[in-house]
């Protein structure tokens, strides 16, 4: 079982809109956030597949107790709901194999680069990724800074 947490993210600051829509309308909560974060939702999907996970829960978390200055000082989980990965990919229009052609072409770009380290990044709102070289030494922590730790 993979599980994943969807966050109301609330603009109004303390006006929870899931507790009074969860119960009655669960359809219409899980839609907008398909429709906000079909990506995050996708990817959730393919890693419950490759895992071979029988089932995909959900948690709907919502901040308990929001204070006036926008902190929050916890969580509550709302509700649960779970789907086989399968189901739920086709009910997201999820298509394994375009998902494993995406990852073939990726693949077949980074075995054409020359050797080193690079970066891949995807714009955000954008259906672009994009391929950086960086130093070498890029993203190591130094040595000395490992046995201070210690």
């Amino acid at each position: 079982m993979c599980i994943k947490a969807l966050n109301e993210w609330d603009l109004k600051g303390g006006n929870s809109e899931w507790r009074q829509k969860l119960d009655t309308q669960r359809g219409d909560i899980l839609t907008t956030e398909m429709k906000n974060n079909k990506c995050k939702l996708a990817k959730w999907t393919v890693s419950s597949i490759i895992a071979g996970a029988d089932l995909l829960k959900f948690g709907y978390i919502t901040r308990s107790m929001p204070r006036s200055s926008g902190e929050s000082i916890g969580h509550s989980i709302l509700s649960t709901q779970q789907f086989i990965p399968k189901q739920f990919a086709a009910q997201i229009s999820l298509d394994m194999n375009n998902a494993w052609g995406i990852l073939r072409v990726i693949v077949d770009k980074c075995m054409a680069l020359k050797d080193g380290k690079y970066v891949l990044y995807k714009e955000p709102a954008k259906p672009v990724l994009r391929i950086y070289k960086v130093p070498q030494n890029t993203f190591e922590e130094n040595e000395d800074s490992e046995e201070d730790e210690d």
